[in-house]
């Protein structure tokens, strides 16, 4: 199957868990589309400025491929700044948070299978 691009269903989220401005996400493939237990498989475009608050996934990890752009994220007690090629994966309940530090948006594909 072969979805192209600017075809995604967006979706955008003001103050994401408590973060700052707006994420847009576009959802490139819904969890129905696909067999495992993928629970999202999207691009998110953060805004310089704009964040997701820190949040928890019971049961999941979220794995996210830094695209484009500069970013600070926690994972768990580490704080760290992030940049294209760079991934991160959270999981176990561990808690993360995502900002865009740049001064272009940060742009990242985010993944989050449970388990």
């Amino acid at each position: 199957m072969i979805r192209r691009n600017g075809t995604y269903p967006i979706d955008e989220r003001c103050e994401m868990r408590g973060g700052k401005g707006t994420v847009r996400i576009e959802h490139m493939w819904s969890k129905d589309d696909m067999k495992g237990k993928t629970r999202l498989f999207a691009k998110l475009t953060l805004v310089p400025g704009s964040s997701i608050g820190f949040h928890e996934h019971g049961g999941e990890e979220e794995i996210f491929v830094i695209l484009k752009g500069k970013g600070r994220i926690q994972d768990g007690d580490e704080v760290a700044e992030v940049g294209p090629g760079d991934t991160i994966l959270t999981g176990n309940g561990a808690g993360h948070a995502v900002e865009s530090i740049g001064d272009e948006p940060l742009e990242m594909v985010a993944v989050i299978v449970q388990y």
